[in-house]
């Protein structure tokens, strides 16, 4: 009978394990959760670190904003082209601190967390570098226009590494606001591991607040060679809350919490209701974090601005289950069940969309256990979970092509990306100069799959029909971006470790045995 128990339980384990990894003729979350993490390292400029895992990528950048006297080599090329955009680049960080933040427990268990802090910490040292003065932030290295004539790899790069600044001759708040964000963000995740570093990040943070809030003006206005690539269209107010959001988490200062309260009504906060969460929106992003404010506890006398701030997050939330009523305010949906907003690299929002469902069903589900008011009826936390996770199962294949959009994960994937870095061969196997008429001549046009394996990439995804197209030139479908990632390792890390929201605890990072962690400084164990 002991046998036969103890063989039943062996089982029961096995299946446990088979159903955290999204078995069950499921998908292997983790991993997904591990490729996710990995393209980070492919988008890398400046010099690659001894731990690089990306083998044919090289040393890149390394003269970035010399010509300006200001050391700016390093940070994340955002897409498939060789240009550092601050500003979705500070989003991106922004997003994989929150991942970390919420999951850091689970991408522990499932030996990411360092790899994680790793990326984390690669962007914020950029930002670091980016800010030399308080009220100056270099916000752009290179531009879209002499990047996209050449097809080149980054480390063959020879277009225009101008580097573009703000400061209060030339604003940009939504920038500044975004990266004040991502740096408050990332403090979070060193506060126990390193509090120095988390010290600096942060008061650099401060400093960024103080300067977009005092200054105020769009960054494209400021940098205008950006608005044909991330032009600033839902303007500053999203961000400057975006930031007071983070600093009032990172830091518990009532000043922060004041800000976000007083003027949710002036900066649209509390006004607008929107269906798009990404690089230029923030707004649900804001009100979800609100709703988590309030779902703790930590609202203070503001409970009464924050429960609009939660009206909002319910909006967002009601629309992307497709419960919000009438008035054209629910997203549309492909015939296969995917979210979709617009043809030119969809899954960015979809990956989004499914992290901040995640976190909202976790909070409330944690609190009292409400459910979302919907105009076309309740929607219990469960729900909302439920549904992030039928988009991260059909980005990973299931759905009406059977094409996994993670490059590297599944049998079918997409074999070219529109990816500069990938389709060339790599450095290390043939050192000589690719031109930029030599890239486009010799390898854009090239049939069959990318030299090198852009592991863990995840493309801008199908059409409105559920058709996907894997050709380099199409790259409304088949480029590859870091907000598209930066989401998706949360929700990813969620699905693969089950609930329990835990912030980073030096318990967690001492379990992650399996990776490599960012240096530490001495005394900050």
């Amino acid at each position: 009978m002991a046998t036969h128990l103890l063989g039943l339980a062996l089982v029961l384990i096995a299946a446990m394990a088979q159903m955290a990894r999204g078995g069950g003729g499921g998908h292997d979350y983790g991993k997904a959760l591990s490729k996710s993490i990995l393209y980070f390292e492919a988008q890398r400029s400046g010099v690659l670190p001894q731990s690089q895992r990306i083998a044919w990528r090289a040393n890149s950048g390394l003269a970035d904003g010399k010509a300006n006297g200001v050391d700016l080599v390093g940070g994340y090329y955002d897409a498939g082209d060789n240009v550092k955009f601050g500003f979705p680049m500070a989003f991106t960080v922004t997003m994989m601190a929150w991942s970390v933040l919420e999951y850091g427990k689970q991408m522990a268990a499932a030996g990411e967390l360092g790899h994680a802090m790793e990326a984390v910490k690669w962007g914020a040292d950029y930002f670091v570098k980016a800010h030399p003065e308080p009220n100056v932030l270099y916000g752009e290295v290179g531009d879209g226009d002499s990047d996209h004539s050449c097809w080149q790899r980054p480390e063959d790069t020879t277009t225009s590494r101008q580097a573009y600044r703000l400061d209060p001759q030339h604003p940009g708040s939504d920038l500044a606001g975004e990266t004040a964000a991502a740096l408050a963000a990332a403090s979070l995740v060193f506060r126990r591991f390193n509090p120095t570093y988390a010290n600096q990040l942060l008061e650099h943070s401060k400093q960024l607040f103080d300067f977009a809030d005092k200054y105020r003006g769009k960054y494209d206005n400021s940098i205008p060679i950006a608005k044909n690539f991330y032009g600033s269209f839902s303007g500053y107010g999203d961000e400057l809350l975006w930031a007071s959001a983070w600093l009032y988490q990172a830091t518990n200062g009532r000043r922060y919490l004041d800000y976000l309260a007083n003027n949710g009504d002036a900066l649209g906060g509390t006004g607008w209701a929107t269906n798009e969460f990404g690089w230029d929106v923030k707004y649900p992003g804001v009100q979800v974090l609100a709703a988590k404010f309030l779902l703790q506890g930590k609202a203070g006398q503001h409970a009464a601005a924050l429960q609009r701030y939660q009206q909002k997050a319910d909006v967002f939330a009601c629309s992307c289950l497709g419960k919000g009523g009438g008035g054209g305010g629910n997203v549309g949906r492909t015939p296969g069940g995917l979210l979709y907003h617009q043809s030119w690299s969809n899954v960015q929002f979809v990956t989004s969309a499914s992290f901040l469902l995640a976190v909202y069903s976790d909070h409330l589900a944690g609190g009292d256990g409400q459910a979302v008011r919907c105009s076309a009826g309740s929607a219990q936390p469960s729900e909302l979970l439920a549904f992030a996770k039928s988009q991260v199962d059909y980005i990973l294949g299931s759905n009406p092509m059977g094409m996994s959009y993670m490059v590297g994960y599944g049998a079918t994937y997409p074999r070219q990306a529109h990816h500069r870095g990938s389709s060339i061969v790599s450095i290390k196997a043939s050192p000589s100069f690719v031109s930029c008429k030599d890239g486009y001549a010799n390898w854009f046009g090239r049939t069959g799959s990318n030299p090198n394996l852009l592991d863990g990439a995840v493309v801008g995804g199908p059409n409105e029909r559920d058709d996907f197209a894997d050709e380099r030139s199409n790259y409304v479908q088949t480029e590859v971006a870091t907000y598209n990632n930066a989401p998706l390792m949360g929700i990813l890390a969620r699905l693969a470790g089950g609930p329990g929201r835990l912030e980073i605890a030096e318990t967690a990072i001492k379990s992650d045995n399996q990776t490599s962690l960012p240096p530490l400084s001495s005394g900050n164990h």
